[in-house]
């Protein structure tokens, strides 16, 4: 689905005065959005072309720490440049932002300008390749899901992050009236977003006080994973003009339920869902049951990029729709993995176990990766999992700690073969820097605990 912009008309946008600032931007690890503003005359001229950024971009933590360690850049290698180069596909109007356009870009080499292996944006272009390859074009949308307070973000942060305040005081899922208070900021999400060439399906209360949830529409898996980063960005910024704040973490309060971006897929071809057969049980495929197989079968190694943060972990627990098994399930939300639309043409996975942190590119490539390797070894797909999967016996468990995700991630035959020994020691080191911070780091909940009692 392309952006609403091309570059002839950005050209006469700029010559009548109504765009002065294109934001160019790429994705860091942790799946925001990095870049450079660019008076709108210059980036016309030659910064539409290539522009530069510090490789350090895509080696640094939450915090914008330089980490040690890793392979692609470093203190001793000097920090370099990578090139950013423009996507024009991607070109848009940024409502939100007074006379102001977007467009993303690709990280390459400096020297060899080839893709960089370890870019988000990289990865999974190379998996589509793949994909392509065999003949599928990759369909997937991303839901997303945060938690909407009345403080501004410079306010909770001056504080020290107390307990924010929720726009709605109460569980508003579904609900029109509890909704309500929160409208004048998630209209103005909707319909920016929409302008923006983000085609927003619809917004809707979550599960816990304050809790919003917002679906864009069905695309191609680059497209959908370019609008999950667009959509954080512009709820981000949208929320902040209106002076409130959001937090996209998987699980910003132990007492609440955690917020998720679960991934929906299926394979199509020449226009069609190859997903469906109608003369198959539910309607699935024999390349849907293949695919889903491979899914399965490599969950545990694929997890660390569906939940790449210690706090991530925290979200899978019993009784708050997040899931705790990885095993495959009809229509049902306490799955791992659950089939949606059985017996009709947009049957297709949804993976439940993401969380709102993730990484778009990466999550998808995995996804894609596990996938399109259940369909190469023509894996078998079991039988569905049914009622109340918290307590099936004998069921696959989701890795219960990042250090276990890791491990399998680091270990995984397939990911080593889809994404390449670089790329999966450049994200286990990730993993490995955000264990080792998180476990030095003394709590207000470990000083609570333990100051008096210990």
């Amino acid at each position: 689905m392309p952006a609403n912009l091309t570059f002839d008309q950005l050209k006469s946008s700029v010559k009548a005065g109504e765009i002065d600032t294109v934001i160019a931007c790429i994705v860091d690890m942790q799946g925001r959005m990095q870049g450079k503003r660019f008076h709108a005359r210059h980036f016309i001229d030659s910064a539409w072309e290539e522009t530069h950024c510090c490789n350090y971009l895509l080696a640094t933590d939450m915090e914008m720490n330089t980490v040690e360690g890793y392979r692609a850049t470093s203190w001793a290698a000097g920090y370099g440049d990578y090139v950013m180069k423009p996507d024009l596909a991607t070109l848009r109007r940024l409502p939100w932002l007074e006379g102001t356009a977007m467009v993303m870009c690709d990280v390459l080499d400096h020297h060899s300008h080839e893709l960089v292996p370890h870019a988000p944006r990289s990865v999974l272009k190379r998996q589509v390749e793949r994909a392509r390859a065999m003949g599928f074009e990759p369909m997937m949308a991303t839901e997303l899901e945060f938690y909407l307070f009345e403080e501004s973000f410079p306010e909770l942060f001056d504080n020290g992050y107390p307990d924010p305040t929720p726009i709605a005081r109460y569980n508003v899922d579904y609900s029109l009236f509890g909704t309500a208070r929160d409208e004048p900021i998630m209209r103005a999400i909707r319909n920016d977003l929409w302008d923006a060439g983000i085609p927003i399906e619809c917004s809707k209360g979550e599960a816990d006080a304050g809790q919003e949830e917002v679906n864009a529409k069905y695309s191609d898996a680059l497209d959908t994973a370019d609008m999950h980063c667009i959509i954080k960005q512009g709820v981000k910024e949208i929320a902040q003009q209106h002076g409130a704040s959001v937090t996209f973490m998987a699980k910003y309060d132990h007492r609440r339920a955690g917020s998720s971006s679960h991934v929906h897929q299926s394979l199509w071809r020449e226009g069609r869902n190859v997903f469906h057969d109608a003369a198959e049980p539910h309607g699935m495929s024999s390349v849907m049951r293949h695919f889903l197989a491979g899914q399965l079968a490599h969950a545990s190694e694929i997890t660390a990029f569906l939940a790449p943060y210690v706090n991530s972990y925290k979200r899978f627990c019993v009784g708050m729709f997040a899931p705790t098994k990885a095993v495959w399930s009809l229509d049902n939300r306490t799955a791992g993995f659950r089939v949606c639309g059985e017996d009709t043409k947009a049957v297709r996975v949804e993976c439940r176990i993401g969380g709102a942190d993730l990484n778009p590119y990466m999550a998808c490539a995995a996804l894609l990766a596990a996938g399109l390797a259940g369909i190469e070894k023509g894996l078998e797909l079991g039988a569905p999992v049914k009622g109340d999967i918290y307590h099936a016996e004998g069921a696959a468990a989701i890795p219960a700690t990042l250090g276990e995700a890791a491990e399998a991630m680091r270990r995984s035959e397939m990911l080593l073969h889809a994404f390449g020994e670089d790329v999966i020691a450049h994200y286990h080191h990730a993993a490995s820097w955000e264990i080792s911070e998180t476990n030095r780091v003394v709590t207000n909940w470990d000083r609570a605990r333990g100051f008096e009692r210990a």
